[in-house]
This record gives C-alpha cells, sequence and structure tokens, in this order.
C-alpha cells in the first residue's frame, strides 16, 4: 500500500509542475495588469484638485508587491525548468508562503483605501471620496478584483509547494502515534 501511495504522489508531482508554472504564467499578466490600472489611476475635480494613486501609502504598497509578485513568479516559473532548484523544494516553499502574504497584505490595504472612498470616516474627518472622484474608484475596484484573482492564484501556489516540500516525508506510523498516545 505505501510503495502504491510513493507512486501515485511521485507521479502527481510532474503534473503539479505543469500546474504551478501555467499558474505562475498566469498571475504575471493579472500582477502587471492590476498594476498598471493603480498607476494610471488618476482624475482631476474643478471643485478639489485632482488625485493620484500616489497620493495614498496603501495604493503605493499594492502597486509596489505587485510588480514583486510579477518579477517573483517569472523568476520561480523559469527556474523551476532548472534542475539545481527541483532538489529545493524548502526555497519554493518558504518564498511562495512570503509571496502569498505579502499580495494578502497589500490586497487588505487596497480593500480598505476603497472602503475608506466609498464611507469615509468621521471620527478622523475623511469624508467619502467616491461621488467626488468616480472614475478613481471605478478604476480601484478593477484594479483590486485582478490583484484578487492573482492572490487566489498566489495562494494556490502557495499550497503546491507546500504539497511538494512535505510530500518527500513519510506519514507517521500509527504505532508510533499510538505509543505516543499511551505515553
Amino acid at each position: 500500500m505505501s510503495n502504491q501511495n510513493d507512486r501515485s504522489i511521485k507521479n502527481s508531482i510532474p503534473k503539479l509542475k505543469i500546474i504551478d508554472i501555467s499558474l505562475r504564467m498566469c498571475v504575471i499578466p493579472l500582477s502587471i495588469a492590476s498594476l498598471c490600472v493603480t498607476i494610471t489611476n488618476n482624475e482631476d475635480n474643478i471643485d478639489y484638485g485632482s488625485i493620484h494613486f500616489s497620493n495614498f501609502m496603501a495604493l503605493k504598497y499594492m502597486v509596489s508587491i505587485g510588480a514583486i509578485a510579477a518579477v517573483y513568479a517569472l523568476v520561480v516559473a523559469i527556474s523551476n525548468w532548472m534542475t539545481f532548484f527541483l532538489h529545493k523544494p524548502w526555497l519554493f516553499f518558504i518564498s511562495d508562503q512570503v509571496m502569498a502574504y505579502m499580495m494578502v497584505t497589500s490586497g487588505a490595504a487596497g480593500a480598505e483605501m476603497l472602503y475608506l472612498a466609498y464611507k469615509g470616516d468621521q471620527e478622523v474627518s475623511w469624508s467619502e471620496a467616491c461621488t467626488t472622484y468616480p472614475m478613481f474608484c471605478t478604476k480601484l475596484k478593477l484594479a483590486l478584483f485582478l490583484h484578487f484573482i492573482a492572490v487566489f492564484g498566489f495562494l494556490i501556489l502557495a499550497l503546491i509547494s507546500a504539497f511538494r516540500a512535505f510530500s518527500i516525508f513519510d506519514p507517521p506510523l500509527l504505532n508510533d502515534i499510538d505509543d505516543d498516545l499511551n505515553t
């Protein structure tokens, strides 16, 4: 039974490699598209002046992480074909985890920015801005939508790299677990 499990895991790894590389190649244009929509997002208002993504630290952070994510995904997709890196699943596991968490935090910062643009915050005298700058908010929604699709891709990649890293270990034996519970 164990040998059959070992073979099925080893047979699934090449399939995972194809899924991994395909998913990495999908998150690259999503990250770049989100980045481009955010960078070009600006709007002028006669009464209140102009607004640009660079006025907001949360959007600068989202753009920075999106750029890092696109480059990271490309580098890892290329390095997946190099035999030197194939024997280092922990490298991909740790870096995929870090990248996924950074994408989540940058998306959360952008989502909070959008929430405040729609709802405002009366306690700090920040009124809602989307009635004054409707195109800015619409483009920000599109950028966040693209960003969160990329986030979902990076979360799946983190799961794949975790499977690769931990599948090299044998599962614990039931006898060992029973002995640990009895002592």
